[in-house]
């Protein structure tokens, strides 16, 4: 026998699970703009491929090709033979500030 109290916080559990576990659109628009990218060559070409854009050029593109590292690759501690390069390191720190009502920074 399931009274109503309990019957009202499992669909008011269920309510919130939903609501805060639903990705935002634009996150949902930039995962599909990322599937829908036109794959472009890493080549001589692909200055003049990229200048020539009417406008703007294409918010997401896929670039396919070779990419050589500039000292030396990555190699996997878990799949022998496996091998990657760093695009981009980006180090941001964010200021502390101390909360005296939770007494933390």
């Amino acid at each position: 026998p399931i009274t109503p109290p309990p019957l009202l916080c499992l669909g008011s559990r269920g309510g919130f699970s939903g609501l805060f576990y639903y990705p935002p659109p634009k996150k949902a628009r930039a995962v599909a703009g990322g599937q829908e990218a036109p794959p472009l060559q890493v080549d001589d070409d692909l200055g003049g491929v990229v200048s020539s854009a009417d406008g703007t050029p294409p918010p997401y593109v896929a670039l396919e090709g070779i990419v050589l590292p500039a000292k030396a690759a990555l190699t996997s501690h878990y799949h022998e033979g496996l091998q990657g390069v760093i695009q981009k390191l980006l180090l941001k720190e964010h200021r502390l500030i101390w909360n005296s009502l939770a007494r933390s920074w």
